[in-house]
């Protein structure tokens, strides 16, 4: 069995696979830097026991990580329990893109495992979606080339900072709203940020696809905020959950 791991700004999320590609389970921890190896480790068998795995069934794991201060510890809990390290997806790591970045390394890990997934699922131009703390785009062109995007503050990150700037503003959860135009604060609250979040998505893919005349663009959206605003897009987004998780087990096959 495989085990993969994304390190996220906000969540960590663990999926274990089969030796057939299948997700036996996916689950998430909070993320916290100041955590020590020891609690890592204690965590990680939690959820092995909560789902009724045993750690002597993974024969190798993959750690995808855009939080540079929890690597040390989250590879050597890994190390310790797998009684070997696990593959850290970054430099050295071969994953078929040719990244077209002026500084290569710069590229998150998270956006590298999204497009390797999404190549194995679409044709390209392809534009990738991911929303989390941060929301980042991702644009592909044939020939394996990632081209760049953009990174924008995630939805709850412009919840929070409504709430925390603006003394009237109350703090909310990201819901579906109820109407487009609000009767109430927190509605107006739900409406802006669901609607004017797909107002900026629509607006940069038809922008994207002008980069591409004559193509049919193919647009993937993952992450935990990726439900509630696709659903009210224009464009034809496809909201894949385990996007990021099946990029980590092609990267793992990969550099097997």
């Amino acid at each position: 069995m495989l085990l993969a791991i994304d390190v996220g700004n906000s969540t960590t999320s663990v999926g274990l696979f089969d030796r057939d590609k299948q997700l036996r389970f996916l689950a998430s921890l909070d993320t916290d830097s100041r955590k020590t190896a020891d609690q890592i480790s204690i965590d990680l068998m939690n959820l092995f026991t909560l789902y009724h795995f045993q750690f002597e069934d993974v024969t190798g794991a993959i750690l995808c990580s855009v939080v540079p201060p929890l690597n040390f510890m989250m590879e050597k809990a890994l190390t310790r329990l797998l009684g070997k390290p696990p593959m850290v997806v970054g430099p050295g790591v071969r994953t078929g893109l040719n990244i077209r970045l002026a500084v290569q390394s710069q590229v998150g890990a998270d956006i590298v495992a999204d497009a390797v997934a999404a190549l194995e699922k679409f044709e390209p131009p392809i534009v990738t979606i991911d929303m989390g703390t941060a929301t980042t785009i991702g644009v592909i062109s044939e020939g394996r080339n990632y081209e760049g995007g953009m990174l924008l503050p995630g939805v709850n990150v412009s919840l929070e900072a409504l709430s925390r700037r603006a003394a009237q503003l109350p703090a909310i959860s990201l819901q579906h709203p109820k109407v487009l135009i609000g009767k109430t604060t927190e509605d107006c609250m739900r409406s802006g940020i669901v609607y004017g979040t797909v107002g900026m998505l629509d607006g940069v893919i038809d922008r994207i696809r002008e980069q591409f005349p004559g193509r049919t663009l193919s647009v993937v959206a993952t992450g935990g905020n990726a439900p509630v605003i696709v659903k009210y897009c224009r464009n034809h987004i496809v909201y894949d959950k385990y996007l990021l998780m099946d990029g980590l087990w092609a990267i793992y096959q990969k550099n097997k």
